[in-house]
């Protein structure tokens, strides 16, 4: 396994710095890609480059969201000959101490999404984790996956090759907000395990949103609505994979009843019979 980093940088240069700092103990690659930055950000961005030659900068002439700039950073993933792809936001809001625990659990689970379930501490607010309820629910349902945790955080480790497999078909994915649960779901529908982590999250006082309240619930929404669409094209594929999960559920209970017994009854003596010869 060779994983790397991709932080997808806008409007958070001035936080960036010490995210990478945090990072670069862990020797793993750092691709940060500047998505469209004005002059003083792109001046943090290129100082931040300058910190280690672990770093590596992909520049978009525009912005393009959130999704578009990680997808950047894969390509650039595929150049570096990387396996695996850690994404961590720019902001500074996740526990970067986390990272050592995910990546054993990506070793562990090679072929699995390890997704990042926040921990918050008093600064959150309220309204968001509200709304994190809703798209959680929903992402359940559009997915038949009911071990998702969380959809909306951006703190997590994808396999590289079933990403570019979203990208080589051309699949839309949402750029901006709706992008976390986009890509969540439909690596899931290619049958990707999933792993979920906690990893703690703070909401600074002074900290640049770049949500923006009508475009992004609009696009949020087009986005449940074509995950909605795709769910029931993918109906029968699912239903199979929901089946096939419970047979295995079944049998493994089967196993463990027939063990639980046999270790109850480790010689395999028929009491009963004892017991009769015993009254003979």
């Amino acid at each position: 396994m060779s994983c790397g980093f991709i932080i997808p940088v806008y409007r958070h240069g001035s936080t960036l710095g010490p995210v990478i700092r945090q990072l670069l103990p862990l020797g793993l690659p750092v691709i940060v890609v500047d998505d469209g930055n004005n002059e003083k950000d792109r001046a943090y961005i290129q100082a931040a480059g300058q910190l280690s030659p672990l770093v590596h900068t992909v520049y978009r002439a525009k912005n393009g969201g959130k999704g578009r700039a990680f997808s950047d950073g894969a390509r650039k993933a595929q150049e570096l000959g990387l396996t695996h792809i850690f994404q961590v936001d720019a902001d500074g809001q996740h526990d970067t101490g986390a990272c050592a625990a995910f990546l054993a659990a990506s070793e562990e689970h090679p072929d699995a999404v390890i997704c990042g379930c926040p921990r918050f501490d008093e600064s959150a607010p309220a309204a968001r984790r509200r709304g994190r309820e809703f798209s959680n629910a929903w992402a359940r349902i559009v997915s038949w996956n009911t071990d998702i945790r969380d959809v909306l955080c951006g703190f997590r480790i994808y396999p590289l090759a079933p990403y570019l497999r979203l990208l080589d078909r051309h699949v839309y994915i949402s750029p901006r907000m709706g992008f976390d649960t986009d890509v969540l779901v439909r690596l899931l529908w290619q049958g990707l395990p999933l792993v979920n982590k906690d990893v703690r999250v703070s909401y600074p006082a002074d900290g640049i949103s770049n949500f923006r309240m009508v475009r992004d619930n609009i696009g949020i929404s087009l986005t449940y609505t074509r995950l909605c669409a795709g769910m029931l094209l993918r109906l029968p594929l699912l239903l199979t994979r929901l089946l096939a999960r419970l047979f295995r559920q079944c049998r493994h209970s089967r196993e463990d009843s027939r063990t639980r017994t046999a270790g109850l009854n480790p010689g395999g003596t028929d009491s009963g019979a004892a017991g009769r010869e015993g009254g003979a």
